[in-house]
């Protein structure tokens, strides 16, 4: 006898059903299966004990689309049309939003009092009918592709009965976990290959050297007397380990940055040792800066590298918090849940900086993926590039759109060596006032006696070991409990919250639940105060089960953990219970020296805070530096330019996003003025974002990536320093102004660097190149510094992501070193801000900048198969004179249109200019140089700008960019893209023709 009640949600038959044709295109194109026609549905199931007439109402006043949605209450639909189906749930234990969405909105809708709301009783799932009969081999086939992942869904399979009937079962996932209160203590008097051993299976990610220390530490006759006196065993329990694996995790304590470094250089023969390239390099360089800026008096950097996020002064009273990182290894396990808790992570960081409190104002995301087409034959447990990209696309839509974020601007790149593990970078600026009730907003005030409150989601078996598993390469022993699925209603929630009780003093401080869950974030915290103590028996649970350990590690999402005076408690909790967030007072913070951890009236845990945070060793790795032999192909010259600007245009790392883009809502909130695609017909891809922080006044803050990875295989260090200038000219190139220019110039810039890297430590059989690919990280950060200090401008925060690599079939495949620099910057006045697009027929063109015979790793080549040796270098000091005149020239309001030359060069940067608003231009090539035409037309050389001026300002124009200005052409009245060079036609081509190119580069 059925228990619970069932709504079921068809599309009206005169619409069309999208979600379904979709499927049954990607089946035929991607899979070779013909499906017939797909219709999809929805069913949640109700176990609420509720009369019919109840349910009736609900389903038509609450689930129902009035405009699209036919309903059907403890009804299956009937299905004789179909030959198959699938039905796809949530595991048990696996958040399900909708499910929850819904029962929050029953509850409301039926103002139900004295009902369980804590724990889910309504259940979504979806169903997929396929008109024709397919084999139990193709569906799990589709299924496993296209619809599910085995991780987080429950699916079956049903096929139509003897009278033609499809009849499914509706699954209600049911958690049936016995409860485990033990504490297991381990005995670490090993050999090292038993160490070794029980950190590879016990997923702890602890090297040797670092299992020795801790078993040193509890060695010590000291720590041995202080454990007998609390009643524990002087072993380290379970919970113990599974704190300093967290701690320790590349992921948190970032070892291989903060390594000693043996590095040669054999090209230039030069040796050194570098003690932590992050000391070094990174907050070197940034150190560096603010001597610089305190020597004009620019004093907007206020926060750096301490804190969930870095923190710069935009105003007078508002504060710009920036925080940009990884969710790599979760969005190779499963691209959806991956991307939307890496978004939802992200966002918390600025929430959580500070005080807390900040409000979100922008989201941005760059993508590597393997190519949407890879067919070589797929690793065991390796998904198709294809679908990370729509599972992450995905993720990134419902993380951003449902949180009332816009997603402002990005970038996707393509590499089949991101096939085995993407890189998924997610970013979040927010604004934060400068002061509440008085007090800094910015710093984190805790003492002895604060009480420890965690705040918004329940803790689950979902998201254990995600920091240690994402500091490891993906392999057998990859933990599926490392999979969480985000819930951005039950964040937004929260956030809400925060703005609310930061503003009214409710809270001294905050910080998020993200890797480590409540170990990192009370650990952390805690070394503020000098020690804490928790009660883990006080925490929330999705269900019974967890063990202790389990419960202070997970990273089950939407949680955050707030520092509050018991003087506001009260009023903080009832603040929460009004707006439907779940608080829970779990422990204090404590000056006694240790983390102490009690379930129930056992104490489980005793942590030295010293040796908790600076007890691990520190490693030592080796780097060597060999140039490759590489030399340049030899392509003829005036080749068929028609044909290769097609190609070109349809290449993966140049073809049109829009289909992506689409997807995003970048407008929510109303400020976005400068969004990723732009013009009359919305169609001209941009350099970067425009924010406009208030509508108050008109300043705003530019946003731009800089990505190169291609360059990496000629030399690291130009493709370093390039990604850096590539994302600096961006913002100039919609208006911005370098900083540090003047005296008090209020231009502040923020940039979070982010490293990824495959394996770098040296193993004569398991990673021979291990030196090389450590001496890439070097230049890498060498780069970094030489780039940051020359222009003044900061990193803020970062992150680093060191062991990407997929293993599996004794194959192994590595991402290329990638750094991503992300790059925000004020603006004084959007009004004068400038996008890339022309704006009317008669205006000159020109290129800013000098084109070098530089075709290494650039998208031409690369049409060929080839790599080539002379790779784009960064001249800093023709780039600044150059920008310092694009940034005159632009006070004057001379540029009417400009665009940063890049991916694919010149010819390119024509044809995207030429995009937005349906004109063409008239191109003559200066045939006076000794540059190859090749050169000229695809060239990436750096710090170049295509621009656009009215004739009448050709004058005055000239006279401000002297030689860096050279005249290329003008824009033409009809849609034809026309270059030549010595009267001989290279390119003429109607502008449509090269959009449709553009447009369809990209299917997936």
């Amino acid at each position: 006898m059925r228990t619970y009640s069932t709504i079921q949600l068809l599309l009206k038959k005169h619409l069309p059903d999208v979600k379904g044709l979709r499927i049954e295109k990607q089946c035929a194109e991607q899979l070779n299966i013909e499906t017939g026609y797909v219709h999809t549905s929805k069913l949640f199931s109700i176990k609420y004990e509720l009369k019919l007439e109840q349910v009736q109402a609900f389903a038509h006043q609450c689930i129902k689309d009035a405009l699209t949605d036919e309903v059907l209450v403890n009804e299956i639909a009937p299905s004789r049309a179909y030959g198959s189906c699938v039905t796809v749930a949530k595991l048990p234990g696996v958040t399900d939003d909708e499910g929850t969405s819904a029962q929050m909105a029953l509850v409301d809708f039926m103002n139900l009092e004295n009902i369980d709301t804590a724990t889910q009783h309504i259940f979504s799932q979806e169903v997929y009918y396929f008109e024709k009969t397919l084999a139990e081999n193709q569906l799990k086939r589709l299924t496993n592709r296209l619809l599910a992942n085995p991780l987080i869904h429950k699916f079956h399979f049903y096929y139509p009965d003897q009278k033609g009937i499809i009849r499914f079962v509706p699954y209600v996932p049911k958690v049936q976990m016995t409860v485990d209160k033990t504490t297991q203590f381990f005995d670490l008097n090993l050999s090292d290959e038993e160490l070794i051993h029980l950190s590879k299976t016990r997923v702890w990610a602890l090297n040797l050297a670092e299992m020795k220390a801790i078993r040193a530490h509890y060695e010590l006759p000291e720590v041995a007397e202080k454990r007998k006196k609390l009643g524990l065993s002087t072993q380290p329990s379970d919970c113990e380990l599974e704190v300093l694996a967290q701690t320790w995790s590349e992921h948190c304590k970032h070892k291989e940055f903060n390594a000693i470094i043996h590095y040669e250089n054999k090209e230039t023969g030069r040796k050194e040792t570098i003690h932590s390239l992050f000391k070094t390099y990174i907050k070197g360089a940034t150190t560096q800066v603010q001597k610089n800026l305190e020597q004009k008096e620019n004093d907007w950097l206020v926060k750096v590298f301490s804190d969930n996020a870095g923190v710069v002064k935009a105003s007078d009273d508002q504060l710009f918090v920036w925080k940009v990182e990884t969710h790599n290894s979760p969005s190779a396990l499963d691209p959806y849940g991956g991307a939307l808790t890496g978004i939802l992570g992200n966002n918390r960081d600025p929430i959580g900086t500070g005080v807390g409190g900040a409000r979100l104002l922008f989201n941005t995301n760059v993508l590597c993926f393997g190519s949407p087409q890879y067919d070589k034959p797929l690793l065991t447990g390796q998904l198709h590039p294809r679908r990370i990209l729509q599972g992450v696309v995905a993720g990134i839509e419902d993380g951003g759109n449902k949180s009332g974020v816009p997603t402002v601007n990005g970038a996707v790149v393509f590499d089949d060596r991101y096939s085995g593990k993407p890189l998924v970078y997610c970013g979040t600026g927010a604004l934060m006032p400068y002061a509440y009730k008085g007090r800094a907003s910015w710093k984190k005030p805790i003492e002895a006696g604060d009480l420890i409150i965690m705040a918004g989601g329940r803790v689950g078996k979902d998201g254990i070991h995600g920091a240690t598993f994402s500091s490891i390469e993906i392999d057998a022993y990859s933990p599926q409990s490392a999979v969480q699925i985000g819930s951005p209603i039950t964040q937004k929630k929260m956030y809400d919250l925060l703005l609310i009780a930061c503003r009214e003093g409710l809270i001294k401080c905050s910080t998020d639940n993200g890797a480590g869950g409540l170990s990192s974030s009370v650990g952390e915290l805690a070394t503020l105060s000098n020690g804490a103590i928790v009660h883990l028996e006080q925490v929330p649970l999705k269900y019974a089960g967890l063990r202790p350990w389990e419960i202070f590690v997970s990273e089950s999402q939407e949680r955050m953990t707030l520092v509050v005076s018991l003087e506001n408690k009260k009023a903080l909790f009832e603040l929460a219970a009004l707006m439907e967030v779940e608080l829970s007072a779990i422990g204090m913070f404590t000056d006694n020296g240790a983390l102490e951890i009690h379930y129930g009236d056992e104490c489980i845990a005793h942590l030295d805070m010293k040796f908790l945070h600076d007890g691990v060793p520190q490693k030592v790795m080796y780097a060597s530096w060999e140039k490759p032999n590489l030399v340049e192909p030899k392509l003829a010259d005036f080749l068929d330019y028609n044909d290769i600007l097609l190609n070109l245009l349809a290449s993966p790392n140049i073809c049109s996003r829009e289909e992506i883009i689409r997807q995003y809502d970048h407008e929510v909130k109303g400020r976005t003025v400068i969004k990723p695609l732009m013009g009359p017909e919305g169609k001209a891809p941009q350099d970067a974002a425009v924010m406009r922080l208030s509508f108050e006044t008109y300043e705003g803050i530019a946003i731009s990536n800089g990505i190169l990875p291609r360059y990496g295989d000629i030399d690291a260090y130009e493709m370093s320093a390039g990604a850096f200038d590539e994302a600096v000219r961006q913002i100039i190139s919609v208006g911005g102004r370098l900083p540090n220019t003047q005296n008090r110039d209020g231009i502040f810039w923020s940039v979070n660097d982010n490293f990824c890297v495959p394996d770098s430590q040296y193993h004569p059989v398991d990673n021979p190149n291990g030196k090389v690919k450590l001496a890439k990280l070097v230049q890498m950060c060498q780069a970094l510094y030489d780039m940051a200090t020359y222009f003044d401008i900061p990193l803020t925060s970062g992150k680093d992501s060191m062991k990407n690599d997929f293993k599996a079939d004794g194959q192994k495949i590595s991402v290329p070193p990638t750094v991503l620099y992300s790059m925000s910057a004020k603006v004084n006045d959007i009004r004068q801000t400038i996008t890339s697009e022309f704006k009317a027929a008669g205006d000159l063109i020109y290129q800013l900048g000098t084109t070098y015979d530089e075709l290494g790793g650039s998208e031409f080549y690369q049409l060929y198969n080839e790599l080539g040796a002379n790779v784009p270098k960064v001249r800093k000091e023709e780039a600044k004179a150059l920008y310092l005149k694009v940034m005159e020239a632009n006070a004057r309001a001379l540029i009417e249109s400009s665009h940063d030359l890049s991916d694919g060069g010149l010819l390119i940067a024509l044809a995207e200019s030429a995009f937005g608003a349906g004109l063409g231009a008239e191109v003559d090539l200066n045939d006076q140089t000794t540059l190859s035409t090749n050169a000229q037309l695809f060239s990436e050389s750096h710090s170049r700008f295509l621009v656009t001026i009215r004739p009448e300002k050709q004058t005055i124009f000239e006279a401000v960019m002297g030689d860096k200005a050279s005249r290329l052409g003008r824009v033409r009245n009809d849609s034809r893209l026309v270059l030549r060079k010595a009267e001989q036609v290279l390119v003429d081509q109607d502008i449509a023709s090269l959009k449709k190119a553009w447009a369809e580069g990209l299917t997936y």
